[in-house]
């Protein structure tokens, strides 16, 4: 399919006033020119999804989970393509990006269920003068904002939900990756949402356009992905209007190998926890946390299997480790690096910026101290550092000892122990024995400065719409 790359406003592809670049990080070659919104385009996208409201909330539930299933049905079959672009403008390997297009289009298949099974109540009062009618309606135009990391999965799990519930929606994607998106757009007018229904835009001055779109009381609803820091900005500015908002935001995950795990099985999720998408993940394995009867062998056993990853472009064959987004933010991890091995830590492998084109960093494994600095900071990259611990009670304090709480990972032969531990993670989501979580059917989301409301799952659709009650006179 031909690149989109105009702005997608009220069924139609429209260019901008101007255009930003969309860079291949593993060369720096420009993959296209991609179309920037004007004040007034950004208006007229609000437009389009106001006037397109009311006739959208009153389709049927079937109608609209058969355009859902429609979508899953291209985006399949486009799988292969959609995965070569997410590798060219995001860098990671092709088959991290073919992962994450099968888990994106899962977004628009459960929701299509999802759509026709939205439960209500009807029940007698306890002092039995009235019916009690709850009824769930859809919250209204609703902006999403998805960041650069998993430019398909981000755009889907926020698109499926919200049509799912009848609210009609503006995208703005993330600068660096939104070529995925407009073709998630395209998926969707090929499969049949009217026209405002489905807008993209990308701001040409992103934080002014932002707040005014936040402003405008035709907004109701906003869905972002991405650091806490924005995440902070964009809840003060969303409750000048007191605008509905669910945030997935930073994470900080501790990874806790108890002294009686299965070390060669916790090694194998630790890569996956760590090394999906080149750990550049919100849910990445951020913190290690390694009993000392068993840190030995762990440390050895990963270091190895993290030196045996191949570095290379994505869409080179056995390409393992992919280039981060950009050089910024290549750059961003090698300071951090830096500044950890300048507080203490014992480089074990990688640790020092590859020589050559694209913003390429290698695996690294650093043994730290409980206080270094890096335990403090979301390294979005592919950096492991390790905490020896002496008590599961220690290990737990040190893994809550953050404001995120998005996911833990827990790795122990006995399942008991493990629940305890998982109970007692100040995190909305825990993995036991396993590397990665993330489902369409289950709830993803955080506590504490990881985030508000949650994404997938029977929750998900809700954070779309407005519970109303009516009382019936009997």
């Amino acid at each position: 399919m031909t690149l989109k790359t105009d702005l997608y406003i009220n069924g139609a592809w429209v260019p901008g006033d101007s255009t930003v670049p969309v860079y291949d990080p593993s060369d720096g070659s420009v993959i296209a020119e991609v179309s920037t919104a004007s004040e007034a385009q950004c208006d007229a996208a609000i437009e389009a999804a106001h006037t397109a409201l009311p006739l959208w909330a009153k389709t049927a539930p079937r109608v609209r989970a058969e355009i859902l299933r429609k979508a899953f049905e291209i985006m399949t079959a486009e799988a292969e393509e959609i995965a070569k672009l997410v590798s060219r403008e995001n860098g990671k390997v092709l088959t991290d990006a073919k992962g994450e297009v099968a888990y994106a289009a899962e977004f628009f298949r459960w929701f299509a269920e999802e759509a026709v099974r939205t439960p209500g109540d009807f029940r007698m009062s306890p002092s039995g003068d009235k019916r009690i009618l709850v009824t769930h309606q859809p919250i209204g135009v609703s902006l999403l904002i998805t960041p650069w990391n998993f430019p398909a999965a981000m755009a889907t799990r926020k698109i499926g939900p919200a049509l799912a519930a009848g609210c009609t929606v503006i995208l703005k994607p993330a600068t660096e990756t939104p070529l995925t998106a407009l073709w998630i757009a395209d998926i969707m007018e090929r499969a049949g949402a009217p026209k405002g229904v489905v807008n993209v835009i990308l701001p040409a001055k992103t934080g002014a356009a932002i707040s005014k779109m936040l402003h405008d009381p035709r907004v109701r609803n906003l869905s972002f992905t991405g650091s806490t820091e924005v995440g902070r900005i964009l809840l003060r500015e969303a409750s000048d209007c007191v605008i509905r908002t669910s945030m997935e935001l930073g994470g900080n995950a501790p990874f806790l190998v108890l002294d009686d795990a299965n070390i060669d099985e916790a090694v194998k999720g630790a890569m996956v926890a760590k090394m999906r998408n080149g750990g550049a993940a919100c849910t990445a394995a951020n913190r290690f946390y390694i009993a000392r009867a068993v840190a030995d062998e762990f440390i050895a056993k990963f270091t190895v299997a993290m030196g045996e990853l191949v570095v290379a472009a994505g869409l080179e064959a056995g390409a393992q480790l992919g280039a981060s987004v950009s050089i910024k933010e290549r750059n961003k991890i090698a300071e951090l690096v830096d500044a950890s091995v300048a507080d203490g830590a014992e480089v074990k492998i990688g640790g020092k910026t590859l020589e050559g084109v694209g913003a390429f960093y290698p695996a690294t494994v650093l043994k730290v101290e409980k206080n270094n600095m890096i335990l403090k900071q979301e390294v979005f990259g592919p950096v492991a550092p390790i905490v020896i611990f002496d008590t599961d009670e220690e290990a737990i304090e040190l893994a809550n000892n953050t404001e995120y709480g998005l996911i833990s990972y827990v790795f122990s032969s006995e399942l008991g122990r493990a629940i305890r531990t998982a109970e007692k993670m100040e995190s909305g989501m825990v993995a036991i024995n396993r590397g990665v979580v993330s489902d369409p059917a289950a709830p993803f989301g955080g506590v504490k400065q990881s985030g508000l409301g949650r994404e997938g799952g029977f929750a998900g659709i809700h954070e779309f719409l407005e519970t109303k009650y009516i009382g019936v006179e009997i």
